[in-house]
């Protein structure tokens, strides 16, 4: 395995964290920049994504064709890093969930039309988007056949009735899409629609409070009640529904990791820059053994989850789906953020309590980690099942003949 990036590649990153630092940092230190939802309100985000745009560092992920630049998911892991060094930087190059993810799904099995119309808009930053999968009331959430959200054919439309909610970014979304049952079968009972926010027959019902802090647009319950989709606005065919999913989530989840460890290392960068400065009884709290022994255990995790992040995304990259190897990083690096802005917090004492600097957003932000995409069991269970199935093959080198 090769995790080097290519020296252009590895320039982007260069460039990336050079535009945390000297563009974005500033403006997440004052704030008059953040919104009444703590994240970074619209008009500072406006101003940096437009310098992110004139910098050439806009939505590098994307397909060349729509002005990206066609990372490798290898050279995704390294940039998307450098990017959540600030609690507000993903947003700001495009990079950010729900929107992240939309653009990949809708770029690899969008068609021509689907891309004009709702994939371009996206790439652009004109319009938000959002994923409506998950449900209230016993619906789908880590199980899709519970989903109950139904799509019924009606001539060359489509009528959707059910209910949705943790529809993160919905607020202020204009793209969307959707996840309805269109029959019982168990692997092709659902399919994918997509739908404008001006469309009738939908409403948002509430936008759910969390602890927070909140993306752009909240986490929202929406009622569907009659809502008229084209079947030129299907993707894929009819019960290719859970497929769509699987498209999305996998590498989704995946970005998540990436993005994670950005902050992680955040976090760890607070904690090292107050115990370099603050002495007691005589003492550097840095030359304190206890510290550096807190300190150690989570540099040694987020590496570990760097590790197993980058494997996934060469695997991904070979053409491999990585479901095992996307849980375990999934895992590893929710339970490693949440332990790194711990660490942190606690080692800046009152100072990471307070709101003066982000550990204590970051800390609220942390316990979702494990949560979101998947609960930490549900990847727990992915990998028990694929260890059940491969024996002593699960840890296998890739090569043939590594039994």
């Amino acid at each position: 395995m090769d995790f080097a990036l290519s020296p252009e590649d590895d320039d982007l990153r260069r460039r990336v964290a050079a535009f945390v630092n000297d563009e974005i940092l500033p403006v997440e230190a004052d704030r008059a920049n953040w919104d009444a939802h703590e994240n970074i309100a619209d008009a500072p985000l406006a101003r940096l994504q437009q310098k992110a745009k004139d910098a050439g560092l806009w939505a590098p992920q994307v397909p060349v064709e729509y002005g990206g630049r066609a990372l490798s998911t290898v050279a995704m892991a390294a940039v998307y890093e450098e990017m959540n060094r600030s609690i507000f930087g993903p947003v700001c190059f495009n990079c950010a969930a729900p929107d992240d993810g939309n653009m990949w799904v809708l770029s690899k099995v969008g068609t021509e039309a689907q891309k004009e119309e709702f994939l371009k808009p996206i790439v652009d930053g004109s319009v938000r988007s959002s994923f409506a999968m998950t449900e209230p009331d016993g619906g789908c959430g880590s199980d899709p056949s519970l989903t109950y959200t139904t799509a019924t054919r009606d001539g060359d439309k489509w009528i959707i009735k059910g209910r949705k909610w943790w529809t993160t970014g919905a607020g202020v979304a204009k793209h969307f899409i959707v996840i309805a049952r269109t029959s019982d079968d168990d692997r092709k009972g659902l399919t994918a629609f997509l739908f404008h926010a001006d469309q009738p027959g939908w409403e948002i019902v509430r936008r759910i409070p969390i602890m927070g802090p909140e993306e752009h647009g909240g986490h929202c319950e929406l009622r569907f009640d009659g809502l008229e989709i084209p079947d030129s606005n299907r993707l894929l065919e009819v019960g290719d529904g859970l497929k769509v999913t699987q498209i999305r989530l996998g590498k989704a989840r995946l970005t998540h990791c990436m993005r994670w460890l950005g902050m992680a290392k955040r976090a760890m960068e607070l904690g090292m820059a107050y115990v370099e400065d603050r002495e007691s009884f005589g003492q550097k709290l840095i030359d304190r053994e206890s510290v550096q022994l807190q300190l150690a255990e989570a540099a040694m995790g987020i590496e570990i989850g760097r590790l197993l992040t980058m494997k996934a995304a060469w695997m991904i990259d070979q053409g491999d789906y990585a479901r095992k190897e996307i849980s375990m990083a999934k895992i590893q690096v929710a339970d490693i953020l949440h332990k790194a802005v711990d660490t942190s917090l606690q080692l800046n004492g009152g100072l990471g309590y307070s709101k003066d600097i982000p550990l204590e957003w970051m800390y609220r932000y942390a316990r979702q980690a494990r949560l979101v995409d998947g609960a930490s069991e549900v990847h727990k269970m992915v990998i028990s099942r694929t260890l059940r199935d491969m024996r002593r093959d699960f840890w296998h080198w890739g090569t043939p003949d590594d039994t």
